[in-house]
């Protein structure tokens, strides 16, 4: 969410997310009848709990934020930040495992056909969109989609500061290849357990630590990659203008601002 362009944005995406969510599981889950009524309720039972337990942390997650980045920004921020952002993720994984076990437990094989069938597909378009083109190509796609995501932050960029987001690109590893088989990883563990009828068992903290598995190829770029970006980071936050980093903390502000009232709106 804290992508993002907007809290209007937020507020829109969250107010549907129950329907957007029951439609992606139709994709790839073929239920019908009881189970389907079954999923609606464990979806409802899912956000029900994202509204109270998590939106209320990320309230205070982009409050601290905002305070870190009023004071200009240090190293030990950004790992504040990215520490944050993951253990959330994590949290909020187990939560849905926790609802989604039990009826992938009852999964028939005709079904789990069907998953992994929509996998698959997932598996192309991921190709067809992030593997294709030469390395520089690929690398100008990325200093694009920088671009685009900071000026939604803090508005147009100097020339220099174009410069220092080009440059990361340039230094970065790139990582759809690695992402694309730790995708491919993850989906076969998924289905083992899925296969073996043990989601109830075995689901929750195999999603919160998705990660476990990673090449240590991966790993390594991750981190390298992350080195390079907090340091992009770092030198963008001391080239800001006024007017950019009161942008920036207003977005802030008014994120906060939105999860609180997201929050509440349900009590």
């Amino acid at each position: 969410m804290l992508l993002l362009s907007g809290c209007s944005t937020v507020r829109l995406v969250y107010d549907n997310a129950e329907t957007y969510l029951r439609w992606r599981a139709a994709l790839y889950l073929d239920f019908e009848g009881a189970m389907a009524e079954e999923l609606d309720e464990r979806i409802a039972a899912f956000m029900a709990w994202h509204r109270a337990q998590a939106l209320p942390k990320y309230a205070q997650i982009a409050d601290e934020a905002t305070r870190r980045f009023e004071r200009r920004l240090q190293p030990a921020d950004l790992v504040w930040g990215y520490d944050s952002i993951i253990a959330q993720a994590r949290e909020s994984l187990r939560a849905a495992a926790v609802q989604g076990a039990p009826l992938l437990d009852q999964l028939t094989p005709q079904q789990i056909t069907h998953l992994e069938r929509r996998l698959g597909e997932d598996n192309r378009r991921f190709q067809r969109e992030n593997l294709r083109g030469s390395e520089r190509e690929r690398r100008r796609r990325r200093t694009e989609r920088n671009v685009e995501r900071l000026e939604d932050w803090v508005g147009r960029l100097s020339q220099a500061q174009l410069e220092r987001v080009k440059q990361y690109s340039e230094r970065a590893p790139l990582l759809d290849d690695l992402r694309d088989r730790d995708h491919k990883r993850i989906q076969a563990e998924f289905l083992a357990i899925v296969r073996a009828k043990e989601a109830k068992k075995r689901l929750p903290d195999w999603a919160a630590n998705y990660d476990r598995g990673r090449e240590p190829a991966y790993v390594a770029a991750v981190e390298a990659s992350r080195k390079e970006y907090f340091a992009m980071a770092l030198e963008l936050d001391r080239s800001l203008s006024a007017q950019q980093r009161a942008r920036a903390a207003g977005e802030l502000r008014r994120y906060a601002d939105d999860f609180r009232t997201l929050a509440d709106e349900r009590r």
